[in-house]
């Protein structure tokens, strides 16, 4: 019994000191953001920018998601919207929205069926081959996030730092409903976040960030995603490999309204670890052994705390004693986590109550999951991703398997449907060839 009572003592021990250093990190991530958002008005970039969203599907929210990109606080910046098909529900949307702003120049691409390559990236890369020579700068968001007006300067404002490679955000979800799975991925995702600090360790989240043109071209951005799934894990890899380091721009976290079922939650948060598993092995490993480690100090706890019970053992309180620090250093952690919803989005406080104290007093429940869906990113190499199904295959290539509801119409490859101006607000472009 002396060595089990050991090894316990040694596991729950590792499992507190990570949890500090957690801690620790959280509380330098809320500081930073703290400061950043506390200068929101304090930068004012200049220079040309395109704000490029690719678009599939109809998001939750996604008429206020497309309006926001219209409502910078930046003057000099168009808008491009990139679909695969004309046929694309969306379109009606953007279409509504673009001529509601017709004092912006817009544009909605359609870049075709993407064929050796994620549809994401083919979309990208169809967006951005043909920038005009004044764009300085080139900012990404997501279709399911909601930017605050500052989002477009401030990105811009810290790219002209001498050595940045980039500058990113990240997504805080804002749940539809107040259902378990809503929460637990609000939980996740949250934790996560807290990750990043003035330094991102050059790590991009795709759905919100933005770099210097000049710096695109040089490092063949659009022949990089060729061929790829992952668009911002492998830029993650360019800038790391150039030693260009990623800075984390607070006032770039967006809201982006979320519903999901459990069979959803576990799909998206399996598809990003599978994503991290091919592009940055490294964190994914070390992922899984510190989330590995956590949940057994859990589940070791209450074994511990059973077998005390049922032998009426002396040491009782060893394992109740720890228990009861790992569960408050957790708490300490959630409540960290969510101080910042005030400066991040005060508006949405009361809303997001439930979450928040979700968050705060589940969060043992919310890393059991996610370390379940780091476990299952060990195996298989398939995912789902907006309605289309790809195969990774051991060599780095993508096989298209399924495409969801595919018309017979729709153009493959690096085709697009050509279309000349519809109004002063909305223009189509062809994607070229090649």
């Amino acid at each position: 019994m002396s060595c089990w009572l050991l090894a316990y003592l040694i596991l729950a021990a590792w499992a507190m000191v990570q949890s500090l250093l957690l801690a620790l990190q959280m509380w330098e991530n809320r500081r930073y953001a703290q400061s950043g958002m506390r200068r929101l008005h304090h930068h004012r970039p200049t220079g040309r920018a395109v704000v490029i969203a690719p678009c599939k599907g109809i998001d939750v929210g996604a008429a206020e998601n497309l309006r926001a990109l219209f409502r910078q606080d930046y003057d000099d910046y168009e808008v491009t919207f990139v679909v695969e098909s004309a046929a694309d529900p969306v379109c009606a949307a953007i279409r509504r929205v673009m001529a509601e702003h017709p004092e912006r120049v817009s544009r909605l691409v359609v870049a075709g069926l993407a064929v050796g390559s994620g549809q994401k990236n083919h979309n990208l890369r169809a967006a951005t081959a043909r920038l005009s020579p004044e764009i300085e700068y080139l900012a990404f968001v997501d279709s399911d996030a909601q930017p605050r007006p500052q989002w477009l300067r401030l990105l811009i404002a810290r790219l002209d730092r001498p050595g940045t490679g980039a500058t990113t955000g990240y997504r805080w979800f804002i749940p539809a409903q107040r259902s378990l799975p809503n929460c637990l991925l609000y939980s996740i995702n949250c934790g996560a976040m807290m990750l990043l600090g003035r330094r991102s360790y050059y790590l991009i989240w795709g759905g919100s960030w933005a770099i210097r043109r000049e710096l695109f071209d040089s490092l063949a951005t659009r022949q990089t995603w060729k061929g790829s799934l992952s668009d911002d894990l492998l830029m993650s890899n360019v800038l790391r490999r150039a030693g260009l380091p990623t800075r984390f721009e607070p006032a770039a976290v967006v809201a982006s309204p979320v519903q999901q079922t459990w069979r959803e939650m576990f799909a998206f948060l399996r598809r990003q670890y599978i994503f991290g598993r091919d592009q940055m092995p490294h964190l994914w490993i070390v992922g899984i052994v510190g989330s590995s480690l956590a949940n057994l100090a859990w589940l070791a706890s209450l074994a511990a705390i059973g077998a005390a019970l049922l032998w009426r053992s002396p040491w009782l309180w060893i394992p109740l004693g720890a228990s009861a620090a790992l569960y408050l250093i957790s708490a300490y952690r959630g409540a960290l986590r969510q101080s910042l919803v005030r400066s991040y989005f005060p508006e949405q406080y009361s809303a997001l109550r439930a979450p928040r104290q979700f968050d705060i007093w589940a969060g043992p429940l919310a890393g059991l999951v996610n370390g379940l869906a780091l476990l299952g990113s060990m195996f298989g190499r398939r995912i789902r991703w907006r309605g289309i199904e790809y195969h990774l295959t051991r060599d780095g290539r993508i096989r298209l398997v399924r495409h969801e509801a595919l018309p017979a119409q729709w153009p493959a490859g690096d085709q697009a449907d050509h279309h000349g101006p519809q109004s002063a607000a909305e223009e189509f472009q062809p994607a070229p060839a090649g």
